[in-house]
């Protein structure tokens, strides 16, 4: 099944230049860009895509880091999309994340060290953790009018 899934490559990410890194694991896998902007995140907004964590005691640092700096938000789509980017990603906790991933390849820092230091963790990157997520996260980071799918009658050609 054809999905659509939200990648952020976060202000920690942007600042260290690994944005085109970054695409280029999702493009050698088969998967296409059909959304791609820069992005100043503002607290409105960091509540809004964060709206599950918000009332967590981590929220805070979350939002202190998301707004920070400029944000590659990019919708990525392709065949189950949203499992195999997790896959690419690698675990949320950069220490626990294998390398070969982008975390586990890039980042180094453990929630443990970021909770002691009352940050959030420097993880690079957001990825969508289902379907459902998903999809409502491209919705609320990109316009209908801003999504250029691949997907046609001959998706077997285009994957």
């Amino acid at each position: 099944m054809i999905e659509q899934t939200l990648i952020l490559v976060k202000p920690d990410g942007v600042k260290r230049g690994l944005i085109g890194e970054v695409i280029a694991r999702f493009e050698k896998r088969g998967l296409k860009i059909v959304g791609m902007k820069m992005v100043e995140v503002d607290p409105d907004f960091s509540k809004k895509h964060y709206a599950a964590h918000v009332d967590k005691h981590f929220y805070a640092d979350l939002e202190t880091y998301i707004v920070s700096g400029p944000v590659a938000a990019l919708v990525i789509e392709g065949i189950q999309a949203v499992e195999v980017v997790r896959k690419i990603v690698g675990s949320t906790e950069p220490k626990d994340a294998l390398v070969g991933t982008i975390r586990g390849d890039f980042a180094h820092t453990s929630n443990d060290y970021s909770d002691k230091k009352k940050k959030a963790t420097a993880n690079l990157i957001h990825a969508s953790g289902n379907v459902e997520e998903a999809k409502q996260e491209v919705a609320l980071w990109f316009s209908i009018d801003e999504l250029h799918s691949y997907t046609s009658a001959n998706e077997e050609h285009v994957m």
